[in-house]
């Protein structure tokens, strides 16, 4: 079953793909594996929400904002080298801006690991890392970058 298929049964819909907001580029592809720049809670150039966890937003605006951040970061590559290349997610990085005396942000990570899980199976299972944090970029709550292994008949190819 294909990644986009798979979106269809999730009624999801990925939105178009984000553009870089500074001097960086979105993906990179090396090797066998993807990179993909940091994503937030946008859409287009708009944040859908903005402040910090456990503040101005609860744990579920988080998880919601992570899993249209992990949206994001899946429709930039889409756009780099399509989705039906990646042959797992290795691993994902989760910032949260949050209060001081929140102390979930694993669980606010979760949307975006639970989407990767739902969309790719086992192969969206990956190494993490959730990290609280004071101020994001445009005050978007939620930031995650995502590395992915390319599926070998593929790696190393330029796009």
């Amino acid at each position: 079953m294909t990644i986009h298929r798979r979106l269809k049964e999730l009624d999801l819909d990925l939105p178009p793909a984000p553009k870089p907001a500074a001097s960086y580029v979105t993906v990179v592809e090396a090797s066998h594996l993807i990179f993909v720049s940091g994503q937030g809670p946008l859409v287009g150039a708009d944040p859908v929400c903005t402040g910090r966890i456990g503040e101005t937003l609860t744990l579920e605006d988080g998880y919601r904002a992570a899993r249209l951040s992990a949206m994001n970061a899946l429709a930039a590559l889409d756009a780099e080298i399509g989705l039906d290349r990646v042959m797992r997610i290795v691993k994902l990085t989760g910032w949260v801006s949050s209060a001081p005396d929140f102390y979930f942000q694993h669980r606010v990570v979760d949307g975006a690991s639970d989407l990767l899980i739902a969309l790719f199976g086992e192969n969206g299972l990956h190494t993490r890392c959730a990290l609280g944090v004071h101020v994001l970029p445009f005050n978007i709550p939620v930031e995650i970058e995502l590395v992915a292994a390319l599926k070998p008949e593929t790696a190393g190819e330029e796009s």
